[in-house]
């Protein structure tokens, strides 16, 4: 017997509640067709190199989901699996950089064609929410994942902050694939305030 969303959510608590929150809406745009189709595709870059891909990301800024709208701290991490997919390790703390650590560990799963910028996320099975590298600079220090429904979008950094200039130039980016940047969010780093307190 299927679960309900309810009891689901009780059962998995935060991941079940991400899941909902970046799954779901894929699933309705793509079953519905709904204005996000009179919108071109979000271009994925032409070619991601998986290994140098791999390690710590730092979460800049996004659009987040609803369990990440008080997130401080936030890391992803990606470590590729003997069977070709990509453990995902998503660390972060609610609210307080003196919040408990929390975490969650989905599999990406890289699309066939793709050049390995399209992945599928899976939180729970069997449900794929679409994972685009939309952006991606060539030292491989800066990234944006993005979702054609436009509705969640990050912009993560293998370093807690980035220059100004770099901030903007991506805000561009991102207004340029179609989302309403007056939604991000910048997401506080602990790890950046003691570097820009520490002395010389």
């Amino acid at each position: 017997m299927m679960r309900t969303p309810a009891h689901t959510i009780k059962r998995h608590g935060p991941r079940c509640a991400l899941w909902l929150a970046t799954a779901l809406p894929l699933g309705v745009g793509l079953s519905a067709c709904n204005g996000d189709s009179e919108r071109a595709p979000i271009q994925p870059v032409a070619q991601v190199d998986l290994p140098r891909y791999m390690g710590d990301w730092y979460v800049i800024a996004s659009i987040p989901s609803f369990v990440e709208r008080q997130a401080v701290d936030a890391v992803e991490s990606y470590e590729r699996r003997p069977d070709g997919k990509v453990q995902t390790t998503f660390r972060y703390r609610n609210g307080s950089h003196e919040a408990e650590l929390q975490t969650m560990r989905p599999v990406g799963t890289v699309k066939p064609d793709t050049h390995n910028a399209v992945w599928g996320m899976q939180f729970i099975w069997p449900i794929q929410a679409e994972y685009l590298i939309a952006y991606l600079d060539k030292d491989y220090q800066q990234t944006i994942v993005a979702r054609n429904a436009r509705d969640y979008v990050w912009l993560m950094a293998r370093t807690p902050t980035i220059s100004e200039a770099d901030y903007q130039a991506n805000l561009t980016r991102i207004q340029a694939m179609g989302y309403d940047i007056g939604k991000l969010r910048k997401v506080p780093q602990q790890a950046a305030s003691a570097s820009q307190s520490s002395p010389p």
